[in-house]
């Protein structure tokens, strides 16, 4: 349901979002159904549901006929009754029933009816909203801060979201006022004070004047993180610094940002994860990755999924 300006990896099934720090749990799959493991690995949540996604403001959302939300001890807080379910942020969840989406709070209460042919999570207290083909915000309240007339839009990220409008992509601020105008061919979020966009098929950088800072020099290219970014050129991924300056040349299949100083790439067939010199510090082992969150990070391997901490040690082993 979430607008993706540019390609990310992401595993198949539940996503580990931002982890409540009460209850560090993350989803796992045990004969086809799913439960909830803790950081040691160990099963706290018996695996019982059809889909389970991640623990955000204390709940997470679950599949059993329907999607509702469970707490940290695996209780049900909020019946199972919508179509699709998603993360709560900011203590409100994006819910689709009939047709529609609405946001609910912790309680399960419709805080914001059914009504959006789309929505996202709320970010700097904004949410995207689709209606009648076109996207706009609301605010907490459900009200409409920004019409919907957009073609395209994005999260708000360092107090910007890029939209698209006339096949054009620029930047707003929260009231929907444009910050940068319509003119790149495809705009990512703003990280490091920087975002990424495309002019002549090219990727570069921009600061939040709209100013280029990094020319369009690169095949591709990935927001900043910690002052690295994931770049393409001569059809290998490496690493940026925000001066433009490649300080880990391209020689990879695929790179993400850094998340917890690992960048999860691949070489070959396999994903790996690096330290910030660009040095293995996980081997390419993995037929997918994601990146570490909170200490662990998910895997994939003939088709099962684990978690490895830091160095690369199962806490939660594929071949569960």
């Amino acid at each position: 349901m979430l607008l993706v300006l540019f390609s990310l990896l992401s595993l198949p099934g539940a996503v580990i979002g931002t982890l409540n720090a009460a209850a560090v749990l993350y989803p796992v799959v045990v004969n086809d159904r799913w439960g909830f493991m803790d950081k040691g690995g160990k099963l706290v949540i018996p695996a019982q549901f059809e889909r389970a996604g991640s623990f955000s403001d204390g709940l997470a959302e679950v599949r059993l006929g329907r999607w509702g939300y469970v707490d940290a001890s695996g209780k049900i807080l909020i019946n199972p009754q919508f179509d699709r379910a998603s993360a709560f942020s900011d203590g409100l969840a994006a819910v689709e029933f009939g047709g529609h989406w609405g946001y609910v709070d912790t309680g399960g209460k419709y805080v914001i009816n059914p009504q959006f042919d789309d929505a996202g999570p709320f970010s700097e207290g904004r949410a995207m909203i689709k209606t009648k083909r076109r996207f706009g915000y609301i605010d907490k309240t459900g009200a409409t801060v920004v019409n919907p007339q957009f073609e395209e839009a994005a999260d708000f990220s360092d107090g910007l979201a890029a939209v698209e409008m006339a096949g054009r992509y620029g930047y707003i601020d929260n009231n929907g006022k444009f910050v940068v105008n319509p003119q790149f061919e495809r705009a990512g979020p703003f990280a490091d004070g920087l975002a990424v966009v495309r002019l002549s098929r090219h990727w570069g950088f921009i600061d939040k004047t709209g100013k280029i800072v990094i020319n369009p020099q690169f095949e591709d290219a990935r927001a900043f993180s910690k002052g690295l970014a994931p770049v393409r050129l001569g059809g290998s991924w490496g690493f940026t610094d925000n001066s433009g300056k490649l300080v880990i040349n391209p020689q990879f299949e695929e790179a993400m940002p850094f998340k917890e100083d690992m960048a999860h790439v691949r070489l070959g067939r396999r994903w790996g994860y690096i330290d910030r010199n660009g040095k293995f510090v996980i081997n390419p082992q993995f037929d997918e990755a994601a990146p570490f969150e909170s200490g662990l990070a998910r895997v994939k391997l003939s088709r099962r999924t684990g978690y490895i901490d830091h160095s690369g040690h199962y806490v939660w082993n594929p071949a569960n």
